[in-house]
């Protein structure tokens, strides 16, 4: 037998590590080629890893609930190879502890080597990255190095390095700043008393809370709303849907128009369909619509691809099989990558006015909120409307307030003349 080891995949663009949120196999299960192994959660996706190997699993090596680097081994498994047995090509541990003194470098090199992810949870909890020996290849400092002194409220005085350490990291090694050490902030106690409920955070609500703090962090928001009256647009949709359920199987909703909408004026103003990447800012070609899916515990956001492409039929289609995706567990990673624009559905559980976290990378998102009928004003009368408002958050970094007013306008009109005449559904 040949052992063969399976490393934590890459699962999505930027995404540089993952967490084994469920084992899926023991040692000593056999595995088919593609079998999934395991479910790996990330900031952007909740997904299943198969198998590169048919065999038996040998050793488990990342537990639950660890977070490990992309590359980094999680599993072995016996496959069928060679016929030497596995304990006359493994040397022993005394051997193997002995090599690795011998071939260690006598500083750690990736000591000073900060991600991203290091570097800002550093920074919320105030720890001292000078003081943390890290426990990745060559000593480089992981998120879960930081994470676990964030939860134990420091850096232990077991873990403080010697001055000496530090000043061999040569300087152009330093691949970031290293962040001041600030105080800190004392932990929220919240009493308890009987008939209160302690409901663990999870994984998925853990990856949830990292992306809207990053986005809330990083991007400056701004915000903007305005009202549309989509009376001709209710009375086409409502004239239409009986028909089309019996004729298609799935319901035209309202959600399928405006997303249609934002799709054909994000190709009127591309600057819109943006991405702030540090020294430029980044202006995507496809129009790529997010939108959100909310579990009992979990929110999803699968992407409709080349939705300026689709007809308002192809949208309410896609709308329709990515939510059944979601909510039957079956949503597949790619289904969540390349978004460009996210429209959210918040006036499905009778909102009118909110303000949206932006689904960071991009430049802004769009709240759709309850369709109500309200008294307004027509050539100096008053009449009974449907109206929506459209609720935009943005990027300062990536748009100003005047493209981002064009935009909504440009949405506001498409809206305000969808009718029978003007607005194909095929």
């Amino acid at each position: 037998m040949a052992v063969e080891n399976l490393k934590m995949p890459q699962l999505g663009e930027s995404v540089t590590e993952g967490t084994i949120s469920k084992w899926l196999v023991s040692p000593g299960d056999k595995v088919n080629k593609y079998d999934p192994i395991a479910e790996v959660m990330t900031d952007k996706v909740n997904a299943e890893v198969p198998s590169s190997f048919t065999g038996t699993i040998k050793e488990l090596i990342a537990e639950e609930g660890e977070t490990l680097s992309v590359g980094e081994i999680i599993c072995s498994i016996e496959t069928e190879g060679s016929t030497a047995e596995v304990k006359d090509v493994r040397p022993t541990a005394a051997a193997a502890e002995k090599a690795a003194e011998a071939e260690a470098p006598p500083a750690n090199p990736n000591k000073a080597r900060f991600s991203p992810a290091v570097l800002r949870i550093a920074q919320e909890h105030g720890i001292d990255l000078t003081k943390v020996n890290g426990s990745g290849a060559g000593g480089r400092i992981t998120r879960k190095d930081v994470l676990a002194i964030a939860a134990s409220g420091g850096v232990p005085a077991s873990l403080e390095p010697e001055q000496a350490d530090v000043e061999q990291a040569p300087k152009s090694e330093i691949a970031a700043p290293i962040p001041e050490k600030k105080q800190k902030p004392a932990e929220v106690y919240i009493p308890t008393a009987a008939g209160d409920v302690e409901i663990p955070v999870t994984g998925v609500r853990k990856a949830i809370a990292s992306n809207m703090l990053r986005s809330k962090h990083e991007a400056p928001h701004a915000w903007t709303m305005i009202e549309v009256d989509v009376t001709e647009l209710v009375a086409y949709r409502d004239s239409l849907k009986a028909g089309f359920k019996k004729q298609e199987g799935y319901n035209l909703t309202y959600f399928a128009f405006f997303v249609k909408a934002a799709a054909q004026a994000l190709k009127e103003f591309p600057q819109i369909n943006s991405m702030w990447a540090g020294d430029k800012i980044i202006q995507k070609k496809d129009i790529n619509i997010s939108i959100a899916v909310a579990t009992e515990d979990a929110l999803f956001v699968p992407v409709i691809k080349n939705a300026d492409e689709k007809t308002i039929k192809g949208i309410a289609r896609e709308i329709n099989e990515l939510a059944g995706k979601v909510r039957a567990g079956k949503l597949k990673s790619d289904e969540m990558q390349g978004g460009t624009f996210t429209v959210n559905n918040t006036g499905s559980f009778g909102s009118v006015q909110s303000m949206g976290i932006i689904n960071y990378p991009q430049a802004a998102i769009l709240q759709v909120e309850s369709i109500v009928k309200r008294p307004v004003i027509i050539n100096g009368m008053i009449a009974v409307r449907d109206m929506v408002n459209l609720c935009m958050s943005l990027d300062h970094r990536v748009l100003d307030g005047l493209v981002c007013g064009r935009f909504l306008a440009r949405v506001k009109e498409i809206l305000e003349n969808t009718s029978k005449e003007n607005t194909p559904i095929y």
